[in-house]
């Protein structure tokens, strides 16, 4: 006997898995979760990660990483998807050429080099890849300043500086652009979406905590859960935006390090 429900959204996350929790798989799963969407996963590398930092990681063999895309999009599909550590270049290739086969869209690429302690998350060769090979496909990319540094050699200080760096970034190929602002010192934390043509302007408060492993992973796991419901790039951004929000406000300490930001922040008052 089985009992049959309304089909929720689908939302494929291809990422690297996070021991700790707080990022990288796991955080864009609960994300997914939270946001009402069910959630797959094609696994790129397995990190050694706790919350004081990644100490070591090791690659899936790129075909691997292909065939798990392969298997959910032709057997359950995806309503959206999201990359996150893509470890390298072959990986990066293959990624690419199975979306491309596939036509998975709509595609969100957080281009994750480091860990928020900074430690490498890509191979040396693999920026090149990033740049030329997967920011093309994507309908929208998610850096965070380290990240635009490294694609464009430019550093942003202030938001008179994020226009134009997100000029040059879709200038990279992708169809959208949010340029996130969270790292500047001051202010609210206020991010700026570009399409080519016109510029959004998203705003939240900045919550004071060092709680915030997985911010940027979870921020572009609750657009691509938009997205796979059927928002616009957009009403995607602002409902991530609002999610982030939330996660920043409800983050907590874990280990002796850097706790992550809190997924669960809407569903936690559940009854028991």
């Amino acid at each position: 006997m089985t009992v049959s429900g309304e089909r929720p959204p689908t939302a494929l996350t291809i990422a690297g898995s996070d021991s700790g929790g707080g990022a990288g798989i796991q955080a864009d799963l609960k994300t997914f979760l939270a946001c009402r969407v069910h959630g797959m996963s094609a696994i790129t590398a397995v990190t050694v990660q706790n919350s004081l930092g990644v100490s070591g990681f090791y690659e899936l063999p790129p075909n691997a990483v292909a065939e798990q895309i392969e298997s959910v999009v032709t057997d359950i599909g995806v309503g959206a998807a999201k990359t996150g550590m893509l470890a390298s270049a072959a990986i990066m290739e293959a990624v690419a050429d199975t979306v491309r086969r596939l036509d998975v869209t709509p595609f969100v690429v957080d281009p994750v080099a480091a860990s928020q302690h900074g430690d490498p998350l890509l191979r040396p060769d693999a920026m090149a890849a990033l740049r030329d090979v997967i920011l093309p496909l994507a309908t929208l990319i998610t850096p965070n300043l380290g990240e635009i540094k490294l694609l464009t050699g430019v550093e942003v200080h202030s938001r008179a500086d994020m226009d134009d760096v997100a000029k040059a970034l879709h200038a990279l190929g992708p169809q959208w652009v949010l340029v996130k602002g969270g790292h500047l010192p001051d202010g609210d934390a206020v991010d700026v979406l570009y399409d080519g043509t016109e510029f959004h302007e998203l705003t939240a408060p900045r919550h004071a905590t060092e709680h915030t492993h997985g911010s940027g992973d979870t921020l572009a796991a609750a657009i691509t859960a938009g997205l796979a419901r059927g928002l616009d790039v957009p009403a995607a951004v602002a409902l991530g935006k609002r999610f982030i929000s939330g996660a920043v406000a409800g983050s907590f300490p874990l280990g002796k390090g850097l706790g992550p930001v809190g997924h669960f922040w809407r569903v936690r008052d559940w009854p028991e």
